[in-house]
């Protein structure tokens, strides 16, 4: 039977079913789940070792804006049923809030006219939500404000890679990856999300190595350490 706003809207929806089965085993759904929890949990206690260490100095308004729409993402995947595939995105939530309150002690404090309006759109998902009563929509209109949101990492990084941690965002990518194996249930309202996010924390990372490979020419004239 074909589910509403899943797999079976895409092109190659064949291939997701295929992956689908591989993953459907319940006690696999459990295993991929705390894998990628596993994975989430290394990735920050890494990337808050780092703004310990004053080496990592995150954008405390992107990190605040992602705890909130990571809330409301897994919330959804509650309701709808993603089960295992969904625990990482609670416990995402909790660890985005952690790494934002660090940032406003020690991170970059420079919030600008742009980073409020991300926020506005953040609000606006959380209003649609509730006068619309209609999930898949809001995971939508959060999945387009959580892309925008990472407009302020992206400035941050672009002027100053060193001061973020390529490898977390790999590991956020790669742990995204199994928690979508893991979901017990697809459908819009349950991959959309963390399928944006794979793609958006790979950007970062390659984004990242990549800018500080510029910076490490001799055309530049800088020499920043990689880390």
């Amino acid at each position: 039977m074909a589910t509403p706003w899943g797999f079976e809207s895409l092109p190659g929806h064949e291939t997701l079913k295929r992956i689908e089965t591989l993953s459907g085993s319940p006690h696999m759904k459990i295993v991929l789940g705390s894998l990628a929890s596993l994975i989430a949990l290394v990735a920050y206690a890494l990337y808050l070792r780092n703004i310990a260490r004053g080496s990592t100095k995150p954008h405390a308004f992107s990190w605040l804006l992602w705890a909130l729409l990571t809330g409301m993402a897994f919330l959804a995947q509650a309701l709808q049923g993603g089960g295992a595939g969904g625990w990482v995105t609670g416990f995402s939530s909790l660890a985005c809030l952690a790494i934002g309150l660090a940032a406003l002690r020690v991170g970059d404090r420079q919030f600008h006219i742009v980073d409020w309006l991300f926020l506005c759109g953040a609000l606006w998902a959380m209003v649609l939500w509730v006068t619309a009563r209609d999930v898949t929509l809001s995971v939508i209109a959060l999945t387009v404000t959580d892309v925008l949101g990472y407009g302020p990492t992206f400035r941050k990084s672009w002027e100053r890679p060193n001061e973020d941690m390529a490898t977390s965002f790999t590991l956020n990518a790669v742990k995204y990856v199994i928690a979508i194996l893991a979901l017990e249930s697809y459908s819009l309202a349950t991959w959309l999300y963390p399928a944006s996010l794979v793609i958006m924390n790979g950007a970062v990372a390659v984004m990242l190595l990549a800018r500080r490979k510029q910076l490490l020419s001799p055309h530049t004239g800088s020499n920043p350490p990689a880390r």
